[in-house]
This record gives structure tokens, sequence and C-alpha cells, in this order.
């Protein structure tokens, strides 16, 4: 066989056995068991929390079950996205591995998959888990507004396939860094910045940003399109209220993922492979 072909399938091999360990660990985690435990006693306590609306019980429901699952999704995300390479620094496994025959763009890879098929796997039980809870509660008190379950399920994987990007986000400041503090506080920060960017943006452009002068305002532009914008992931408003979603707008928002997420793991591989291990 020819030697391009064997490196090949040696890298193949190293990622399945960093993505398999990986992931197993994820599963195996204490803190990731109490958090879904937690994520499902929620899902319990939302249809007593919708009788609070008198006029707006099944909008309240759906509004709660999908803001529920973006919280708990977001909470995975940065903490799994954050520690998992900590984890083999602190541990000090990761001089041992990277002793073995595996690139670390194997590693980085063979990670950030295993943090992807676990997002969406949780992204798909919590989904069905709400969508029991929504179809009980739509059953019980009808609305006039239809519950659309494509929109639903949109929002829903929507949440998901952003959680995915914070992953690579959280990927590169571990790349990056030592500790787990440095990933977390840097990952929430730059989420609840790109979630804000667009009204802020929208804001700016406005009778305010005439007040900015050129350097605030190519500042806050530049700000803009750096930062992730997470605001483009959020379909709720048309989940709750049963607007439709046009395949352009599903389309664009994917597009802009797999842009988004294939730069921040190019930067996260390049900034690794660069990295001093001691």
């Amino acid at each position: 066989m020819h030697p391009v072909f064997v490196r090949k399938d040696a890298e193949v091999n190293n990622f399945r056995a960093i993505f398999d360990a990986t992931l197993k660990g994820f599963i195996r985690d204490r803190l990731v068991q109490i958090l879904l435990v937690f994520a499902f006693l929620i899902f319990l306590v939302v249809p007593a929390l919708s009788l609070f609306s008198m006029r707006q019980v099944q909008e309240l429901s759906v509004t709660l079950s999908l803001s529920a699952i973006s919280a708990i999704l977001l909470v995975l995300t940065v903490i799994l996205g954050s520690s998992s390479v900590w984890r083999d620094l602190d541990r000090r496994y990761l001089a041992s591995i990277l002793g073995l025959p595996v690139s670390r763009t194997s590693y980085i890879l063979g990670k950030f998959g295993a943090i992807v098929i676990f997002i969406l796997a949780g992204t798909v039980l919590l989904g069905i888990v709400a969508s029991a809870g929504i179809a009980l509660i739509s059953a019980q008190y009808p609305s006039e507004t239809p519950v659309r379950w494509v929109q639903i399920w949109v929002a829903i994987l929507s949440d998901g396939i952003k959680c995915i990007l914070v992953a690579a986000v959280a990927i590169l400041f571990s790349s990056l860094s030592t500790s787990f503090y440095l990933p977390f506080l840097a990952t929430l920060t730059i989420y609840f910045c790109g979630s804000a960017s667009q009204a802020v943006y929208e804001y700016m452009s406005g009778d305010f940003g005439k007040k900015l002068s050129v350097l605030g305002r190519t500042l806050i532009t530049s700000t803009y399109y750096v930062l992730p914008n997470f605001s483009a992931f959020d379909f709720k408003v048309q989940a709750v209220y049963a607007v439709p979603i046009g395949i352009r707008d599903v389309a664009y928002t994917f597009g802009y993922f797999l842009i988004y997420t294939g730069i921040i793991l190019m930067l996260a591989v390049w900034a690794f492979n660069r990295r001093e291990l001691a």
C-alpha cells in the first residue's frame, strides 16, 4: 500500500480512538449525568409553570420548553468544551497521548467530534421530552394558534447547531489555555456578546449611530462582523406563534454555521499545533 494511504488510515484510526475515548468519558461523567437528570426535572415542571398564563398556556409552554433546551445545552456545551483538553492536561494524560502516533490535529478534531455527537444526541433527546410536554399542554389547553411542529423542531435543532458553534469557540480557547476557567469564562463572554451583537448593530444603525464618532462606528461594526452572530440561530418566536420559516433563512443560517465553525476549528488546530506542552 502506498505510504500516503497508510498515513491517512492511521490518521482516521487515531481520530476514532480519540473520539471514542472522549465520548465514553462524557457518558460516564457524573457532572454531565447530574445535569441531564436536572434537565428532565425541569421539563416535568414546565407544564405546571405554563398554567400561570391564563390565556396563552400553550404559547408559554413552548416558550419555556425552548428556553430550557437552550439553557441546558449551553451549560453542557461550555462545560464539555472548556474541560475536554484541560482534563487531559490536569491528569497529565496529554503528553502520553501525543507521545503515541497521534497528531495534534486528530486530537483536537476527535475531541470536537465527540462534543458534536453528544450535543446532537442531547438536542434530540431533550426535544422529544419537550415535545411530549407541549403536546400534553396543547391537548388540555388548546389555543387559537396551532402547534407547528416543523417550526418547533427547526428552533430546537437551530439551538443544537448554535451550541456546536459555541463548542468550537470553547475548543479554540482550550487549545490556548492550561486552565479550565479561562476557556469557560471567555466562551461565555463570546456567547453573550455574540447574542447581543445584532441588537447593538441595529441600534447603532439608527439615530444613535449618527451621534457616534467614525472611530466608534467602525469599532462597533468590526466587532459585529468578527463575533459569531448567535441571534441568527434564534427561531423561538416563529415556533411559539406558528410563523412560517423560510427555507432560505434556514439555509443561510446553516451556511453561516458551517463557514464560521470551520474557521474557528482551523484556528484551534493551528494554535494547538504551535503550542508548547511542558
